[in-house]
């Protein structure tokens, strides 16, 4: 037979063990500080249960309503932990707004009425249904938990709320001297049979919930962790960009620096010549030295127009195309290999009254780089012969020499920086010259290429586009 002692004591080890296993699970998941509030709210059940065990078979007021009172704070820690474990409203007030209306009740109704116990059972009744009604609403407002478990823990807290009504309406209607059945001696000790149930019920729903809820941390963190790689990954990439592109502007800057060394020593040179020249001559011979002074004066304003050119912030300035004709480009590569000693070595063909659109430095500076190329690499008594002649859609310049040539497999590749022929390395050399005639001629959509000359030489071909319309009104004010 199962007495209310009985049923007292199971029903208090049960709260111990749930309450012990909330303290440590709030222990191993501290992030999840919700669990404490359960904890304590198993813990408060328990020990209104032992203070329940321990009171006599006459207790006084104070025995009757504050194990009681107990029992009630562990359901509103169960309330408040429940509504914040589901990121709910709390509502807290309310749980305490109650938990002072019960207290008064049940002061009020032992003081006047030590022995109506269906009121205090009716009192306890409104309280639970408040207390239990506002888990379930927690409950159907959550939609993190799964469905299932949702609906499972409001049936367990329903169950508990019928059979809390249903023991108030059989103390309204039973007579006072009713005996119970044989194997619960006390009346209400189904009630509490059933409210051990209830807990073991609740326990497992809660801690299916917690379950739930680090699975989907897990998840989350998983699914942070793989965005956080994918994103660094991404920023790696980004940075790996950045780095290539800064390379590349190093890159490009000290190849500027280079192509601006290589170019500044042509006019360098002719300085030096006519120095040396003017040197040599002396006072006899006045037209030698004032012909050296006026190479020396065109070199120098030529160095100046380098320097203001390629160290010029502004990009744009770098290529300035004008209206030009070829004649005059021609005329000062003469003039510059004039002044070095090697003009009687150049042999020219041109049409000189083709016009078109071209940075004119540029341009001399691109027919200087391939002259001077083929005098370097031919032997001293041959000469350079440069033709020009315009195409339906190009101006074509060729400049064809009788040197040591290029090794034909290697064609493709001269002008790429620093790259010289296999056969060059007697002479010397640094691979820009090429390498800077092609960079100019880009900037006027122009091309060059090599080709075989015969047995021996290289004939240099540049190609640079022709307007749709020659006829242009911009072409009657070419540069002479």
């Amino acid at each position: 037979m199962l007495d209310l002692e009985t049923i007292l004591i199971v029903t208090l080890a049960t709260a111990c063990l749930q309450a012990l296993v909330w303290i440590f699970a709030w222990r191993a998941w501290r992030h999840l500080y919700e669990l404490q509030f359960l904890a304590a709210g198993f813990v408060a059940i328990a020990a209104g249960i032992s203070l329940m065990l321990l009171r006599g078979g006459e207790p006084a007021e104070g025995a009757i309503i504050i194990p009681n009172t107990i029992i009630k704070i562990g359901l509103v820690l169960l309330a408040e932990g429940l509504a914040r474990f589901l990121g709910q409203p709390r509502y807290s007030w309310i749980g305490v707004s109650l938990l002072i209306a019960h207290i008064a009740a049940w002061s009020v109704i032992v003081a006047v009425d030590p022995g109506n116990i269906a009121a205090r059972i009716h009192a306890s009744t409104i309280f639970t249904v408040s207390i239990m009604s506002m888990m379930c609403l927690g409950l159907l407002r959550d939609r993190v938990q799964p469905a299932a478990l949702r609906w499972a823990t409001i049936a367990v807290l329903a169950q508990y709320m019928l059979a809390s009504i249903v023991q108030s309406v059989l103390e309204i209607g039973l007579p006072a001297d009713f005996q119970s059945a044989p194997i619960l001696a006390d009346r209400n000790a189904w009630y509490l049979l059933q409210g051990t149930l209830f807990l073991m019920a609740l326990f497992a729903c809660l801690l299916f919930m917690v379950s739930a809820r680090l699975s989907a941390d897990l998840r989350e963190r998983n699914a942070s962790l793989s965005h956080e790689v994918q994103e660094r990954r991404r920023l790696e990439s980004d940075l790996s960009v950045s780095l290539e592109t800064e390379r590349a502007l190093r890159e490009e800057q000290i190849d500027l620096m280079r192509i601006v060394s290589h170019e500044f020593r042509t006019p360098l040179a002719i300085i030096r010549n006519a120095a040396e020249m003017i040197g040599l001559a002396g006072n006899r011979s006045p037209d030698v030295t004032r012909e050296r002074l006026a190479g020396i004066d065109e070199a120098t304003s030529r160095l100046f127009s380098l320097i203001d050119r390629f160290m010029a912030d502004d990009r744009d300035r770098t290529c300035r195309p004008e209206p030009i004709r070829i004649g005059s480009v021609i005329e000062e590569v003469r003039r510059h290999f004039a002044m070095t000693g090697l003009g009687d070595r150049i042999e020219t063909a041109a049409e000189h009254d083709i016009a078109f659109l071209a940075d004119a430095e540029m341009m001399v500076t691109v027919l200087i780089n391939l002259v001077d190329n083929a005098l370097k690499y031919s032997p001293p008594h041959c000469a350079v012969r440069v033709t020009v002649r315009a195409e339906p859609d190009f101006l074509t310049v060729e400049v064809r020499d009788e040197g040591i040539g290029i090794p034909e497999e290697e064609r493709t590749m001269v002008g790429r920086r620093f790259f010289r022929a296999t056969n060059t390395q007697a002479i010397t050399g640094t691979g820009l010259g090429i390498y800077s005639a092609r960079r100019f001629l880009a900037y006027h959509g122009g091309t060059l290429d090599f080709e075989g000359n015969g047995a021996s030489g290289t004939a240099a071909m540049v190609r640079i586009p022709l307007p749709a319309d020659r006829r242009d009104p911009l072409y009657g004010s070419v540069t002479a």
